[in-house]
């Protein structure tokens, strides 16, 4: 089977169920509070190399629940750079640092860490950027943060996802590329989700909105889980 053969080959039942209707996600995302006193907010914590779609995921869940197309987190369209923020685990924040906090409230603490890369260039992320963000998993697994991943840019990286997005979860070259971050960032499958951000389109669609939706859920189910432990 060639390359080109694999990228179009779909499993004739998809490998994760999607919701049909889009209502009951979109009212949990929408309504959602954290029942922890302490905190007023969910902070989820994006962490990925430059270009992954950091900025434009963030623009796609706004525009979800907006139902309109928005463009709240800066992207760079002409350069290709992100506008979201860098950090090196091995250099942490010290107390000569600007907005340094040695005693964080809950309410200002990561609850949820995402892992975030595009699918078109997965294959070839170099060792480093892999290693940059294994350490930073290290990290929040040692504070107890729960974390999960999306796979990002899947019609760019497909053509049959790119042609219908609702073949997303039937892709065999998806599924493959969701298997083999699983191995090398040590993420469950069942952690990981496969999303298509909002980038050129002017009006938003049900079937991306489902896989952001998705993907959105899982994000506020872990952290809710990790507030209520606290």
């Amino acid at each position: 089977m060639s390359y080109f053969t694999a990228m179009g080959a779909l499993f004739s039942q998809p490998w994760r169920a999607m919701p049909k209707d889009n209502k009951e996600n979109l009212k949990y995302a929408k309504s959602y509070q954290p029942r922890n006193n302490e905190t007023q907010h969910l902070r989820i914590l994006l962490n990925g190399p430059a270009g992954a779609g950091k900025s434009s995921f963030i623009n796609s869940v706004d525009s979800v629940l907006q139902g309109r197309i928005t463009g709240r987190a800066l992207t760079d369209a002409t350069s290709g750079s992100s506008f979201t923020r860098r950090f090196l685990p091995a250099h942490p924040l010290t107390e000569s640092d600007l907005g340094y906090d040695p005693c964080p409230t809950l309410n200002e603490k990561v609850h949820v860490l995402v892992s975030v890369v595009p699918a078109d260039t997965l294959s070839i992320l170099s060792d480093e950027i892999k290693n940059k963000m294994k350490d930073i998993r290290r990290t929040a697994s040692d504070m107890g943060i729960p974390q999960l991943a999306i796979i990002t840019k899947v019609d760019k990286a497909c053509r049959k996802a790119r042609q219908d997005v609702k073949n997303v979860y039937r892709s065999k070259y998806l599924k493959e590329l969701v298997d083999k971050f699983s191995v090398e960032l040590g993420i469950p499958v069942n952690c990981i989700f496969l999303v298509k951000n909002y980038e050129s389109e002017i009006k938003t669609n049900g079937d991306t909105d489902a896989l952001i939706l998705c993907a959105l859920r899982q994000m506020i189910d872990f952290g809710e889980d990790f507030l209520r432990n606290l």
